[in-house]
Formats: C-alpha cells, sequence, structure tokens
C-alpha cells in the first residue's frame, strides 16, 4: 500500500506526486523524492525497484522480511533494515522498516507494524534548513523515531519486572513466578535482539568511512549511538534483574522444600521412637523379664510419651515444626 509519495527541494515539499511520476523528479537538479510503502506487494516493490533502480538482492530482502536490523552499500544505494517493537497486550509485537536511501531518494517499506510515521514526515517538513541535507536527513529522522519508541517498550518490561519482584516475598507460588520472569526475560531478549546490532551498525555512519548519503550529520548520527548505548545498558541491566530473580526464586523453592523435608522427618522420628520401642516387645521370646511385670506397660507408654515429648519440644525449638 503507498501510504505517501512527495518530491522536496532545498528542505520544503513541492508537491505530492504519482508514482508513475517518479523517474521524472529523479532528473530534477536538489530535489529528492520520499516514498513511504506499507506491506508492499511484490508488483509494488518490482515498481519502486523499477523507478530508482534498486539492487535485486536488496530488494529481495525486503521482499522476503524478517531480517536482522542492518546497514549494506550496493554501490550508490544504501539499505538499512530496522525492527519496530511495539506492545500489544502482554506481547511484544516485532515490526519491521526497510529504507532504501540513494543521493536523491528514500523508499520506506513498513512490515508487520501498526506505527506510522507520518509524525517523522512532519517533523522532517517542520525543520527545513535540517531537510535540506535531503535523504541523509530523513534516514536519520527515521532511525531516531524507532530508537525513541523503543524506550517506551523498555519502561514497560521495567515496571513488568517490579511488580513480578513484589511478589517474590509477597507468598505467590514460587513456581508461578518462575514463569513470569521466564516470559519477562523473553521479552528483553525481543527487545534486545532489535536495539543490539543497531549499534555497531549505527557507529559506522558518523565515525571512519561514512556513506556518502550520510555525509555531513554526523553528530546526528552520534546521537541515536548515544541512545542506542543507554538503551542496551538498561535492557543488559534488566536480563541481568531478571536472571538474579529467577535464582532467588529458585532459591526460595529450594528453602521450601527443605522445610517439608525438616517437617517429614520430624514426625518421621516421632513416630521412629515408639515404632522401636513397640517392635521390641512384639517379638516372639518366651522369657522376656519385662512381660510378667505389673507396671511394665505403663511404664514403656510412658517412657514413649516422654521421649516424644522432648523431641517435639526440641524440634519446636529448631524450627522443624
Amino acid at each position: 500500500m503507498l501510504i505517501n509519495c512527495a518530491v522536496y527541494e532545498e528542505g520544503r515539499k513541492l508537491a505530492e506526486i504519482d508514482k508513475r511520476d517518479i523517474s521524472n523528479y529523479l532528473q530534477r537538479p536538489g530535489a529528492f523524492v520520499w516514498v513511504a510503502l506499507r506491506d508492499a506487494t511484490e508488483e509494488e516493490l518490482a515498481e519502486m525497484q523499477h523507478e530508482f533502480g534498486l539492487h535485486p538482492l536488496a530488494v529481495e530482502d525486503a521482499r522476503h522480511g524478517h531480517q536482522r536490523p542492518k546497514i549494506e552499500e550496493y554501490g550508490d544505494l544504501l539499505f538499512v533494515v530496522l525492527n519496530n517493537v511495539e506492545v500489544a497486550g502482554e506481547e511484544l509485537n516485532l515490526g519491521e522498516l526497510d529504507i532504501f536511501v540513494g543521493h536523491n531518494y528514500v523508499l520506506s517499506v513498513r512490515q508487520h507494524s501498526e506505527q506510522g510515521f507520518l509524525g517523522v514526515r512532519q517533523r522532517a517538513e517542520r525543520e527545513p534548513h535540517l531537510l535540506r541535507n535531503g535523504a541523509g536527513y530523513v534516514l536519520y529522522a527515521l532511525m531516531d523515531a524507532v530508537v525513541d519508541r523503543y524506550f517506551p517498550v523498555l519502561e514497560a518490561l521495567e515496571l513488568e519486572l517490579e511488580q513480578t519482584e513484589l511478589q517474590l516475598f509477597g507468598g505467590k507460588d514460587p513456581r508461578a513466578n518462575i514463569e513470569t520472569l521466564y516470559y519477562v526475560k523473553q521479552k528483553f531478549a525481543v527487545l534486545k535482539h532489535a536495539a543490539g546490532p543497531m549499534l555497531e551498525y549505527t557507529g559506522r555512519l558518523f565515525g571512519g568511512r561514512v556513506p556518502q548519503q550520510c555525509a555531513g550529520l554526523g553528530e546526528y548520527f552520534r546521537d541515536v549511538y548515544d541512545h542506542l548505548v543507554r538503551l542496551n545498558q538498561s535492557i543488559d541491566a534488566g536480563r541481568e534483574t531478571v536472571t538474579t530473580a529467577i535464582h532467588v526464586n529458585l532459591a526460595m523453592v529450594q528453602i521450601s522444600d527443605n522445610e517439608v523435608t525438616k517437617r517429614l522427618a520430624a514426625y518421621a522420628a516421632l513416630v521412629a521412637v515408639p515404632t522401636m520401642i513397640v517392635g521390641i516387645y512384639g517379638m516372639n521370646f518366651k522369657h522376656m523379664p519385662e512381660l510378667d511385670w505389673e507396671f511394665g506397660y505403663p511404664l514403656v507408654l510412658s517412657i514413649i510419651t516422654a521421649i516424644d515429648v522432648y523431641l517435639f519440644a526440641r524440634f519446636r525449638r529448631a524450627g522443624w515444626l
């Protein structure tokens, strides 16, 4: 689906144009074309490939989707893949944004994502002094928007983690806590897979040999890089916290099991004493001196009771009962 197709010159929007007229404006000096597609079909990608002369390998990646974040150069073409991460109820929805950047055009293809980038276009049009930098500034604006959207997702995960940590000592079943923590860890992994690769590739846009489309915009891409550094540090800290919480929860499960084992051992000891004594007098020997004694039975019961009372008191004092 075609979302927008416009031509810009000297930082200002000239007009909305038909996609069939793109090649005409590409020949205009000082102008560049910005096209946005959503869930593009193979026919639409083929049209854009014909209009812009896109590299077939880059188009193939955009067609198949499900790419890891990356930045690749194909001659005069810069191909950028970003992942959108959106909170959808209790799950995270992972979308994709493919960006083709040439010296006089930008083509963005959004896939499997509900959040659009109309605000990015409006922001760029409000800053004509920056939009004069052409396609490179549009790439920065799109990358900056994607990275900024990671932070609310991170905050939601941190809040979910805090709530789960409060339940660790709140009497909730520790085994249920482990399941919750595992899902939180999975969500952190999804966010890490989206933001982690971008940290490496963004560093190539302002240091060393910079692609020609990004020339003169080093401080802007450095700003995106700084945001990614902070974001990845927070994600790593969150993942470590989840791992620690899981270990604490497992320790609590083990402590609980140990308490049960101690109680069972204490009750077994209480039962073992009378069982042993009664077992002795249950042996079928003819000559047992206590069998004919008048006070033998009450004495044995008294001994059993005294020993069990003593053991019960000791176990209670030790916290086993």
